[in-house]
């Protein structure tokens, strides 16, 4: 790394060379008198005199590190976080002046990007299969949780919410766990199918078919709630998916990217059902539902309190937990975690070239801001805040990295 003027060039230099006098075999009073006479410099006499000088030249690298600081730092990711990262990192430039540049490409790009290392961290709301995480770089067989070449570290809580455009229906439409996994498999076709109409008596459904609207990109929210389908539809899971998936081959359905654009589809289209994190529903004014959980109450994923509610578990030591399908009775069934993915060990090279450890520093102090004090922007926007086991976990893991 280079330097406009010489001297902090060459007190870093012999900073440098202070810092590894152990493996080089020439004194650092030679070192130290060598590298004044290339700057017409003599060398002290006197031990004391030395000793000052010493003193001053790490002052003077101290402080070009420092004028070095990191102001720019990049992630991609999740677009279910979009409008919470959007404040936090509006707010965190504020008080730092660190501009944090987060492209929303789907957690299935963040996590391609954080692998590549092509980024400082990459946001998703599906964890690293294991497959992945023990092929990324810097991986070793058996180091696993705060070890983990990559962390997974929780910073919000969300709920995604089934939404609808149904013409003459005002009223919240009830849904539980089949009829949504039946709709998106294709078998229930028309908003006045039998299934529907048993759910939510005293409303009048018009005979139209439906149009399903999923993600058409490598999706983090997909993940959650094709989780929760797998949970709440044995029909679901053996024809579809399983577990969390961040893409699958849907059965029916036109696709959309992001959050934002299932959103605008399904406003758009009459007849339409979609999903997106609750704070699209709200943003854009479009009706979402409730959902039956696996106690029998029917749960609105706009209230904070039944998400929170749902994230009543412990959190391994790796930071990866799915917290779908609920036992808690006043807990949101549809609801999940979404992480920031950073390597532990901060020192590796990009493009030939090592991250300095004003890159590593930087990334930690966002990391630890978004933890603690960007934790008072959740509620307005429609995210639930970590405490209890969520903080303290996160906390633990962010402590974990190293340079």
């Amino acid at each position: 790394m280079g330097y406009s003027s010489g001297i902090p060039l060459f007190a870093l230099s012999f900073y440098g060379s202070l810092r590894c006098h152990r493996a080089i075999k020439t004194p650092c009073s030679r070192v130290l008198r060598l590298l004044l006479a290339d700057e017409g410099l003599t060398m002290p006499c006197k031990t004391a005199g030395v000793k000052k000088l010493l003193m001053g030249l790490m002052l003077v690298a101290g402080a070009s590190a420092s004028a070095q600081e990191v102001k720019n730092l990049t992630g991609s990711g999740a677009s279910f976080p979009i409008p919470l990262y959007q404040k936090l990192f509006s707010e965190y430039q504020k008080v730092t002046g660190v501009q944090v540049n987060y492209q929303s490409k789907g957690s299935g790009g963040g996590q391609t990007d954080i692998l590549a290392q092509n980024v400082d961290f990459a946001g998703s709301d599906a964890p690293l299969t294991n497959e992945r995480l023990s092929g990324a770089p810097g991986a070793k067989a058996g180091q696993t949780g705060e070890r983990a070449a990559i962390l997974h570290i929780p910073m919000a809580l969300g709920a995604v919410v089934p939404i609808y455009n149904i013409p003459g229906v005002d009223a919240k439409v009830r849904f539980d766990g089949a009829l949504l996994a039946n709709i998106f498999l294709g078998d229930v076709k028309n908003w006045n199918d039998a299934s529907i109409k048993a759910l939510n008596p005293g409303i009048t459904f018009p005979s139209l078919p439906i149009t399903v609207i999923r993600r058409s990109d490598s999706s983090g929210t997909t993940s959650i709630f094709v989780d929760y389908l797998a949970k709440a539809s044995p029909e679901w899971a053996s024809k579809v998916s399983k577990g969390p998936q961040t893409t699958v081959n849907w059965p029916v359905g036109v696709g959309a990217p992001q959050n934002a654009g299932v959103a605008a589809s399904v406003k758009q289209t009459p007849g339409s059902i979609g999903y997106v994190e609750a704070i699209y529903a709200r943003q854009n004014k479009i009706d979402s539902g409730l959902v039956r959980n696996r106690s029998g109450v029917f749960i609105d994923g706009s209230d904070l309190d039944t998400v929170v509610a749902a994230a009543n578990v412990v959190i391994p030591r790796d930071g990866r937990v799915s917290i779908t399908d609920t036992t808690v009775k006043n807990g949101y069934p549809i609801a999940g975690f979404t992480w920031i993915l950073v390597y532990r060990e901060q020192r590796y090279l990009v493009r030939n070239e090592y991250r300095t450890e004003a890159q590593a520093k930087a990334t930690v102090d966002l990391l630890r801001w978004m933890i603690t004090t960007g934790q008072q922007y959740h509620a307005a926007l429609d995210y639930g805040k970590l405490a209890g086991g969520a903080l303290n976990r996160a906390s633990s893991l962010v402590n974990s990295i190293s340079y």
